[in-house]
């Protein structure tokens, strides 16, 4: 059964939910198979969202317009995707930047996944700032200091992204903060983990 989730911030008018509603059911949502909130997307309470959510069973599509209806950030997005596949329930973006999410395809279930470790190499960025933080305020004056070092979560997102044959890999080392010979001792060309790759994701 597919299952439509739609949202608007304000409830005053100045919003509506046409283009949401005509998406859905052009991708063949039934009209009473539609859940909506006029909420905020950073609000937890949102009772359409909550219903919706209680009614998918295994075997059904949750299908949204863009993907910044459904979750608050990241993480939330992540997060609700993921107890959705636990359940068996596929997900699916009509339009926007996150139009290529169909979990119940192999190339959706990619990039999916690369929205994944985006989120938890978000987290890992914040620690490791914070970190550098309170160490320069321990050594003030000293200027430099090492690269950020491979995590799990750089790890999983470089494994995603050389699959890509177009990936660059000295601008996917820019945006890890690492170096290539660090990247190499963890990950293959093709993206197949090596043994530090193995013992970082504490793989046997």
């Amino acid at each position: 059964m597919l299952i439509g989730y739609m949202r608007v911030s304000k409830s005053d008018g100045s919003q509506v939910l046409n283009s949401q509603q005509d998406a859905l059911l052009a991708a063949g949502v039934l009209p009473e198979q539609i859940y909506q909130d006029f909420s905020s997307g950073k609000n937890d309470n949102r009772q359409g969202l909550i219903a919706c959510l209680k009614a998918v069973r295994k075997g059904d599509t949750l299908i949204v317009w863009k993907l910044d209806r459904l979750g608050r950030n990241l993480k939330h997005l992540v997060d609700t995707i993921h107890d959705l596949s636990s359940k068996g329930v596929n997900f699916k973006v009509l339009s926007g930047q996150g139009a290529q999410i169909d979990t119940a395809t192999s190339q959706g279930k990619l990039v999916f996944g690369i929205f994944a470790a985006l989120a938890e190499f978000e987290r890992d960025l914040i620690s490791e700032r914070t970190k550098a933080g309170l160490d320069a305020a321990r050594a003030r004056g000293r200027n430099g200091g090492a690269p950020y070092k491979m995590t799990a979560a750089k790890l999983r997102l470089a494994q995603v992204a050389m699959e890509n044959k177009e990936t660059k890999i000295s601008e996917l080392c820019k945006e890890l903060g690492i170096t290539r010979q660090t990247l190499y001792r963890h990950v293959a060309p093709d993206g197949a983990l090596r043994n530090d790759g193995k013992k970082l994701l504490k793989i046997p």
